[in-house]
């Protein structure tokens, strides 16, 4: 473990400015990126006595190895440098506001030529705006229903949208008014998207001109005796009351904020927010993060808006994420250059301010309330957690003699049908949390076991390892404010850009799927490559036994074990990612095609072909007139598609018993039947991916 204090600067090198620094450990990945006023006054404050530091801090400082900065004008640019390092690198210790849930938005897809209005989660993207989050989808579906009276907007799938424009029929919602039916042009592209651009407006707090528009044309349709359309107003007028009466007014005069709460304990925080806006509260979301450092309230708001807004602005979806106005529990200690950076991104000015009395001031205690309640409540659901990860990771180390904890564990696990389509999968556990940016799958040619799969995985993976530590040799060009580095200090850094190296960390286990055969393999592909620092072991399904190489007997593990445990999961994940990726290509090689082996001939023109034809046994029997026929294919492609064909053709088939070559203008392969491609599903398969 790196002592802190043979990596201190020298007193003096460090510059009284503002700037960005970083943290690495052994092997160059940065592990902490932060910014300071002072880098002289912050950098020294982490080499103080270790046990005076936050326990996260702590660990942060012993497992690093190096610290360098950069120095920059202002403050801005600092938190500027600040994001982008923390997006570049995602440093383990840094406090990342990842969603305790993935909440749930309305979305509106307006990079579509018919927009399509839908519940959408996860990661937001370009084109498309967003309303919410909400709590519960069925929020977002319950409103919806109510709206789609007023404004009819497509809600379906491509695929239903696609089958309703060939059909000519539109679906039951384009039947009973709560579609346009743009499928079967009922309206225009244009007309449907203002239907579109009405219902984002309506959604975005602009409904006192949609109201009173209702309002006037229901009173004229009322005095030119229209009644049937005058009550249909007013059913949509009781539909738009309806659904803004499910929406809370907070404030009358049409503030535009977020409302930004915390609950901490020392190592943990609660972080709720109230999207407000136009006086309404249009969504709410919540994290729990883990603090690397003592943080007051005020340092929570810093982190809270760098990495939160700098992704919404990032994105580039147009979902309103950065508010005029954000109220915080307490202001941060670069609140001026935090509401400059964040006004640069939104395009407007952003105050940043602490509600003192009032209804802002009383909806920011509501906020904190909740903070509170997420808090206690994940720490019920998480009690035992962090306990239970560091004590299953001390009985690996302990049942498989290892000198410290296995904070980097690597599983693999190899799947097949009787030696078809050999895959295998590299899944990683650091710190006993799963660790996807780093699991990798490999194609597997050559083996017809699992023994050799997994020989020839390890052997490709280790080997890579190796050429990594074999090109870290020479220098890095320095970058601005920081020391040359050798790269022999980085070995998995790339040195030209920087970035990590893939396969260039080393785990302290490998754990393999399997029992004795398989745990010998993989222990005799590293000691070929001369691996001697890595342990091994293997579990087995039937019995969970743990195997260790070259033991006649199995280790066995208390069933109550945290260690088994954690084994358990590593192994169950790299059994799901590998049969994954196996069911992915057996199901690519199952609807295979004679047509895919036809040069210049994509996807799209073997639809065409396809669907002209009805069949590759009526495509065979065609001529090359009838061929040239189909859009976009020439008499050379035509000529070369039957080539292909008659290539494909069973040897030694009888010829016509005259000798003649059948119909006049009839291909050689007239008559001849197709190949049928097809497996059974078998749900024993295993999975995985591709090395590079």
């Amino acid at each position: 473990m790196p002592d802190p204090s043979t990596y201190r600067p020298a007193p003096g090198a460090i510059p009284d400015e503002p700037g960005v620094y970083r943290f690495r450990d052994p092997s160059g990945r940065v592990i902490y990126v932060g910014k300071a006023k002072s880098l002289r006054q912050r950098l020294n404050s982490y080499f103080a006595d270790t046990w005076t530091l936050h326990p996260r801090t702590q660990q942060m400082v012993t497992t690093a190895a190096k610290v360098d900065w950069v120095t920059v004008g202002t403050e801005v640019e600092a938190l500027q440098l600040e994001y982008a390092w923390i997006k570049e690198y995602d440093p383990r210790f840094n406090v990342r506001y990842r969603d305790d849930k993935t909440y749930p938005y309305l979305a509106v897809t307006l990079d579509e030529e018919y927009p399509r209005l839908q519940v959408m989660r996860g990661a937001k993207r370009k084109g498309v705006r967003y309303f919410g989050p909400y709590a519960h989808a069925w929020a977002i579906r319950e409103t919806l229903d109510l709206l789609l009276r007023v404004f009819p907007a497509r809600t379906c799938k491509a695929g239903v949208f696609k089958r309703a424009s060939r059909m000519g029929r539109p679906c039951l919602l384009g039947d009973i008014g709560k579609c346009s039916a743009p499928c079967v042009e009922r309206v225009s592209v244009d007309e449907h998207r203002q239907i579109v651009l009405d219902f984002c407006d309506f959604m975005a707090g602009k409904t006192d001109s949609l109201m009173k528009r209702l309002e006037r044309e229901m009173q004229e349709a009322s005095n030119e005796l229209n009644f049937e359309l005058a009550a249909r107003l007013r059913d949509d007028l009781a539909a738009l009351r309806r659904a803004m009466e499910k929406q809370a007014v907070v404030f009358g005069d049409g503030t535009d904020a977020d409302v930004v709460a915390f609950a901490d304990d020392p190592l943990e925080a609660a972080v709720q927010v109230f999207h407000v806006r136009d006086g309404r509260v249009r969504g709410q979301r919540g994290w729990v993060v883990e603090k690397t450092e003592e943080l007051s309230p005020g340092g929570l708001v810093h982190h809270f808006c760098s990495q939160v807004y700098g992704e919404e602005s990032e994105t580039g979806a147009a979902s309103g994420g950065i508010p005029r106005e954000l109220l915080v529990p307490e202001l941060p200690d670069d609140v001026d250059a935090l509401a400059d950076w964040l006004s640069a991104l939104r395009g407007s000015r952003v105050t940043i301010r602490v509600p003192q009395r009032g209804d802002k001031r009383t909806l920011q205690e509501t906020v904190a309330r909740n903070a509170q309640q997420a808090l206690a409540q994940h720490k019920l659901r998480r009690a035992g957690d962090l306990t239970s990860r560091s004590r299953a990771l001390e009985e690996i180390a302990e049942a498989l003699a290892l000198d410290s904890a296995p904070l980097r564990i690597e599983c693999y696990d190899v799947s097949q049908i009787q030696g078809t389509d050999v895959v295998a999968s590299m899944v990683v556990f650091e710190d006993g949390l799963a660790r996807k940016s780093e699991y990798r799958r490999f194609a597997i040619t050559g083996a017809t076991d699992d023994v050799s799969a997994i020989s020839e995985v390890l052997r490709r993976r280790f080997s890579r390892y190796k050429q990594a530590l074999a090109e870290a040799d020479g220098a890095v060009p320095a970058e601005p404010g920081e020391e040359e580095l050798e790269t022999a200090d980085r070995p998995g850094v790339d040195p030209e850009t920087g970035r990590p190296r893939k396969f260039a960390y080393p785990p302290q286990l490998v754990v393999v799927d399997g029992g004795q055969p398989q745990v010998n393999a993989a222990a005799r592909v590293l000691a070929g490559l001369g691996v001697t620092d890595i342990a091994v072991c293997g579990l087995a399904k039937r019995l969970e036994e743990v195997w260790i190489p070259d033991d006649d007997f199995p280790l066995i593990l208390p069933r109550t074990s945290e260690g088994l445990y954690l084994l358990q999961r590593v192994r169950d994940e790299a059994h799901r990612f590998a049969i994954t990726y196996h069911r992915q290509k057996r199901s690519k090689r199952m609807i295979a095609s004679d047509l895919d082996s036809v040069p210049g001939l994509g996807e799209v023109r073997r639809k065409a072909l396809l669907r002209h034809f009805g069949s590759l046994k009526r495509l065979k029997e065609a001529t090359v007139e009838e061929i040239v026929e189909v859009p976009g294919i020439g008499r050379r492609t035509a000529e070369s598609i039957l080539a292909a064909l008659d290539a494909k053709q069973p040897t030694g088939a009888e010829a016509p018993a005259d000798g003649g070559a059948g119909p006049a203008q009839k291909s050689p392969v007239a008559g001849r039947g197709g190949t049928v491609h097809a497996a059974e599903d078998m749900a024993g398969a295993h999975g995985a991916p591709q090395a590079p």
